[in-house]
């Protein structure tokens, strides 16, 4: 156990986040899938919990990459998640979690802003800094749980803002400058995530939607998405990096989304028949690569605590 927990990569928690939400996405078809998906979630999140614990130094020591540090945040969004799990069960320790896991992000939030932002650098500029700045909506997806729906609001609106200001400045890095590292081009898939994010933050947070926001929401999720499943394919022929947690909540959040939208558009009477069918496709992609990241992680794991042996 000890060995599995020193091999285990910082960015696993991509995964962690993936797992714990693809299990509300899969809730309509039965409750035991979403404990299925949510105990594997947990398993990942207790892992990571003995590395940061037994192992602070190596976990400080990836945290000077970059990437991985703009891809921890994922681990609060995570725990933030994970506390919906456990609410009927304890609600005073879900709700404690939860607090803790928003708590956490704001902390990430203003370390990476001193650390990164204060001394800013366009070539350590990755598709990853949404999760730092957008990642926190997952709040708002998630306050409607805790009947925390006025801070959800708030922070849909910083995330909101934030997406808007990082867009232009990720493209660039991303189109003008290039030159990204191979071990973080999967980051790429990220891009499909912040719109996704904000508008099931939006669906969540706010009982009375404005349908421009709505609109606009779901033309930009549904746009970015369909720029990176056309990117997909080649970026699956990469060697196994841990960053290919990257390939995970981005796809499953956008059919969470839009599985929302499809429900609200269907309470107030403008159903939209297609969007059935879109929901069908992306929940069937998200899960299967879900699972597809996971057995290569399993696959990593056992490689590396095999050589270490």
């Amino acid at each position: 156990m000890k060995r599995i927990v020193k091999q285990l990569p910082v960015p696993i928690v991509g995964l962690m986040l993936a797992l714990a939400a693809t299990g509300n996405l899969v809730l309509s078809y039965g409750n035991i899938y979403r404990n299925i998906f949510g105990i594997l979630s947990a398993i990942i999140l207790i892992l990571m919990l003995l590395k940061i614990i037994i192992y602070p130094k190596e976990v400080r020591e990836s945290l000077d990459n970059p990437v991985v540090y703009s891809v921890f945040p994922t681990f609060s969004m995570g725990i933030m998640l994970l506390s919906t799990y456990i609410k009927d069960f304890s609600y005073s320790l879900a709700f404690s979690m939860w607090i803790i896991g928003l708590i956490l992000h704001i902390v990430l939030i203003f370390s990476f802003t001193r650390k990164y932002i204060f001394n800013f650098n366009i070539k350590r500029v990755f598709p990853s800094w949404f999760i730092v700045y957008v990642g926190i909506v997952v709040a708002s997806v998630t306050s409607p749980v805790f009947n925390m729906m006025k801070i959800g609001q708030v922070i849909f609106w910083f995330g909101f803002i934030s997406y808007l200001i990082l867009l232009p400045i990720i493209l660039k890095r991303v189109l003008k400058i290039g030159e990204i590292p191979e071990p973080a081009l999967p980051t790429i898939v990220i891009f499909s995530a912040p719109a996704s994010l904000c508008l099931a933050g939006y669906m969540n947070s706010f009982q009375n939607k404005n349908m421009i926001i709505v609109w606009f929401l779901v033309a930009l999720s549904q746009l970015t998405l369909l720029c990176i499943l056309f990117q997909l394919p080649k970026l699956l022929k990469l060697r196994f990096y841990p960053s290919y947690s990257a390939f995970t909540f981005p796809l499953v959040i956008s059919a969470i989304s839009i599985k929302l939208t499809n429900g609200f558009l269907a309470n107030i009477g403008k159903p939209i028949p297609i969007l059935k069918y879109i929901i069908k496709f992306e929940e069937l992609i998200s899960v299967v690569m879900v699972l597809y990241v996971l057995f290569k992680y399993v696959k990593f794991m056992s490689n590396k605590t095999e050589t270490v042996k």
